[in-house]
């Protein structure tokens, strides 16, 4: 019996370190990743979406999704993505395309096919009768490290085309929605950088990564999300909710508790990565894949 288990385990989230074949294909607003045989995820950048998103984000043990998109209770959260409310009175985060939409200019696929793939986006943040206050230029690459471990490297330059005001918000940046397995609130576990766990401990506290796992058939899958030191608030503060939602957000703790002022014409980046795992914290080694991320 103990040996079946060892061996489980060790089939679950250890041994196949081989990077994997990743690729992509565009089918209308979307673009489909492949791992292997098994589909990953979609890229959606639909004009008519509030903004493009990832969804579904699927686990490389299970193949069920990690991710949860637009729930009755929080129609605003779509899976993963990256928004941002109250910006010159506009809000480029919860329902609503006329308060504001970040519009793609139609995502193209730079590298197809290999040890990753790349994806190339430009986006406008617009909304009626107002000028635009942003326009970003999105870089996503999708690995597989191994067949346990899939990657999301997320990287973003934004540029204001006006002097923009953003007041207080927790509805800000890049962003995931669980999948209710791997809640807190359903058995999961919320742990960050510092072994802090939960929302009560990791709430408003700065630290470099969060990672949420839970248990499922199949066994323990989780989705972690890494911060990195390049980035301007390094390492910002999280906003973190035990149903299943986790941000590192700066604009809902601005400095001195006072609005965050953009002039026109500034340029900022941010790098995120997202890890989605087989096993536990530990058994992915999400310590050991942050210190290989902040050498990038």
């Amino acid at each position: 019996m103990k040996y079946t288990l060892l061996l489980f385990i060790i089939c679950a989230v250890g041994v196949n370190a081989q990077p994997q074949t990743v690729s992509a294909v565009k089918i209308g607003d979307r673009i489909d990743v492949t791992i292997g045989n098994k589909f990953f995820t979609s890229y959606h950048f639909d004009a008519d979406e509030k903004y493009p998103f990832f969804f579904p984000v699927n686990g490389p043990l299970t193949g069920s999704g990690v991710t949860s998109m637009r729930n009755g209770e929080y129609p605003h959260h779509s899976s993963i993505f990256f928004g941002c409310d109250k910006v010159n009175g506009g809000n480029y985060w919860q329902e609503g395309l006329e308060r504001g939409r970040i519009i793609s200019e139609g995502a193209t696929i730079v590298e197809a096919k290999g040890s990753r793939v790349v994806i190339k986006d430009a986006c406008l943040w617009k909304r009626p009768d107002a000028e635009a206050p942003f326009k970003d230029k999105r870089t996503i690459t999708i690995s597989a490290p191994s067949a346990n471990l899939w990657q999301i490297d997320f990287d973003v330059e934004i540029e204001t085309l006006t002097d923009v005001t953003i007041q207080k918000t927790n509805h800000s940046l890049f962003s995931i929605r669980l999948d209710p397995d791997l809640s807190v609130k359903e058995g999961g576990v919320m742990v960050n950088a510092e072994g802090e766990q939960g929302e009560k401990a990791t709430f408003g506290t700065t630290s470099a990564w969060i990672d949420c796992y839970g248990t499922r058939k199949a066994g323990v899958e989780g989705i972690a999300m890494l911060q990195h030191p390049s980035n301007i608030v390094y390492p910002a503060q999280w906003f973190t909710r035990d149903y299943g939602f986790v941000s590192p957000t700066p604009l809902y703790w601005p400095e001195n508790g006072s609005d965050t002022f953009i002039p026109s014409g500034y340029r900022v980046a941010f790098r995120y990565r997202v890890l989605i795992h087989a096993g536990d914290t530990k058994q992915a080694d999400i310590a050991g894949q942050f210190l290989k991320y902040r050498q990038e």
